[in-house]
This record gives C-alpha cells, structure tokens and sequence, in this order.
C-alpha cells in the first residue's frame, strides 16, 4: 500500500473513532433525560385512609378531589387515588396504612387515629394530616411551625374549642351545673385541661368518666348518671368512630344531652355537635399534597390550625330530650337536623 492509501486509511479510521465518541457522548447525555422524562411522565400515587365507607365518607373525598382539581389535578389524568375504608372498624387501621405503604405511594392523606397507623407503617412516605387532634401532645410531630419528620397537615383542634363546647351546651342545657367528659380511649391530657380551664371559667363542675373499652360504656354512663351529671362533651377517637352509634344510642336513652365535635353523631341521632369542619379540612389537605410533589418536605411545612368551624343541631333529639333550641343559636346554626 502507497502513502496516499495508508493516509487515507487512517482519516477514515479517526473519522470513525470521532463519530463513535460522538454517539457514546449523546448516549450518556440522553440517559438522565430519558431517566427525567420518565419520572415526570410518572402519575403519582395518594393513598387515603377514610374511616368510615364509601358512602358515608363521600363528601370527605369528593372535598379532596375538588381541591385537588382546582390545583390542576384531574383523577385518572395526571393523579392517582388510592382510597382505604376501615368501615368504623379500628383494627383495619394498620393492615390499610401497611397496605399503602407496600404500595409505595407518592402521599398518605390521613385523618385522626388513622394518622397513627400510617407513621407506624412507613417513616419515608410523605403523610399529610387532614384532622389531627393536638398532633404535638400525640407525639405526631416535634411542633406546628416545624414537624420535623415526614408528618404535616391540618390540626382539628383548638385551645378555645373546649370553652365553646361548655357554651354552647350551657346556652341548651339552662340548669346545668355539672359536666361530664367523656375520656375516651387516645384522649390526650391537654384536651382534658383545656376543657377544666373552660369549665372553671363558666361556673361548672367537671367530671371525667374515662373510658377504656366498649364494654365499660354503659358503666359510665350509669354513673354520669348517679353522680347527677347535666351534660357530656365527648371528644373524637378511635374508640368514638368505631362505636359512634351506640355512644349517641347511649346518651338518648339516658336523656343525657351531649356535644360533639364531628356532625356525623349529630346525623345519626347526637344533640349537636360543634368543631372544624372536616370538608375544609380535606379540601385544604389538597394544597399540601400538592406542595409535597412539587418537592417541598413534610418536616418543613408548619400545621394549619382550624379556621372554619361548624355548629350542627338536632331539633328532634332535642324536642325528645325535653330542651329547646334559643333562636339565636337556631340562627347560628350551619345545619338544622329536624
């Protein structure tokens, strides 16, 4: 082979080795963008545990998913949702959270005891609280402005709820003198002094019947009774959504007025109830969902505290209780029952 060949041999070949390094390069640099591509092609997941059944818990979803949309996200498009009824039965609690869990969904929305079962089944998965009851004292979080682990949302409660629940079962229950609280199981201390402070302040003597178990409900309500108890506010828990019926069952038959904090007790038969609306909660759990794809961290965004708060009467339960319902309240009222 001549010089002139062997030189043109070896343009070819550099030319080849040039192309070859161009291609090895555009393939490295197509790798992460293909990677990127992917996860923003991703439709994230958000699983949500719901204590009751579809239907009662319908109007609690529906809020969500129209905070959702009004985000931008439309379910089946660009998010996913992975809905878990425990049917008021606590014991599925845990088994949905781990479910959710093994599922390795994007966000875990989640409301009162159930929040408990989601921090017990993941410790990475974003969870968002859509009614936690004082988070802090229940050891959810390190504090509202900072939660400091992979927990945030929207608190339910209020150190003035527990002075407005006394109020208004004083403005019903005219002759009141003594109140009882019902302390069921996962009720913290703070609910319990806050409520003390309240009673203190309105000229009311307060009793505690703790409850520990189903079994001991009727127990205590016999011994509302004997001690001459005037009234019951009864404070949200697990034990309360497993058993909601027979606690409002147990009151009626007793003609003991009571207050509650969900109106779901109103709606199956409860006196009235007073607190957070749980649609708002919901509605605003969305904008955390949403803050939390888009990158921010659970242990960086501070808890809401309520803003909005609900007033839930039941005329009939009152009529049967003998009491009458002042206009002013009737007037106040977000929901009549009759």
């Amino acid at each position: 082979m001549n010089g002139t060949g062997m030189l043109c041999r070896e343009m070819v070949m550099r030319r080849a080795v040039r192309r070859l390094t161009t291609v090895l390069a555009l393939l490295m640099l197509a790798a992460p963008l293909a990677a990127e591509a992917q996860r923003a092609g991703k439709i994230p997941r958000i699983g949500i545990l719901m204590p009751g059944t579809p239907s009662t818990n319908a109007h609690l979803v529906e809020a969500f998913q129209q905070g959702l949309r009004e985000l931008g996200y439309i379910e089946g498009q660009n998010i996913l949702l992975e809905p878990r009824y425990a049917a008021g039965r606590v014991e599925r609690f845990a088994d949905h959270a781990a479910e959710l869990a093994r599922l390795n969904v994007d966000v875990i929305v989640a409301a009162g005891p159930m929040i408990q079962a989601a921090v017990n089944a993941t410790d990475t998965i974003p969870i968002v609280m859509s009614a936690a009851t004082d988070p802090v004292a229940r050891g959810l979080i390190a504090s509202l402005g900072r939660p400091g682990r992979n927990v945030t949302g929207l608190s339910m409660m209020d150190p003035e709820l527990a002075g407005k629940l006394l109020q208004l079962l004083k403005e019903v229950v005219l002759k009141a003198t003594r109140v009882g609280v019902l302390s069921l199981r996962g009720n913290t201390q703070a609910n319990l002094e806050w409520t003390e402070r309240a009673a203190r302040a309105l000229g009311l003597q307060m009793e505690v019947f703790e409850v520990r178990d189903p079994a001991s409900l009727n127990r205590v309500f016999a011994t509302a009774i004997k001690q001459r108890v005037d009234a019951l506010v009864v404070f949200p828990c697990a034990l309360g959504v497993q058993h909601q019926q027979r606690i409002v069952d147990l009151a009626a038959k007793h003609h003991m007025p009571a207050i509650y904090q969900f109106p779901e007790f109103v709606a199956t038969g409860g006196l009235m109830s007073y607190g957070a609306s749980l649609t708002e909660r919901y509605h605003r759990a969305a904008v955390y969902v949403d803050k939390i794809l888009k990158g921010a961290k659970p242990a960086d965004l501070p808890v809401e505290q309520p803003t909005k708060f609900e007033l839930v009467i039941n005329l009939k339960a009152a009529k049967a209780l003998g009491l009458t319902i002042p206009p002013s309240l009737l007037l106040s009222a977000d929901q009549v029952i009759e």
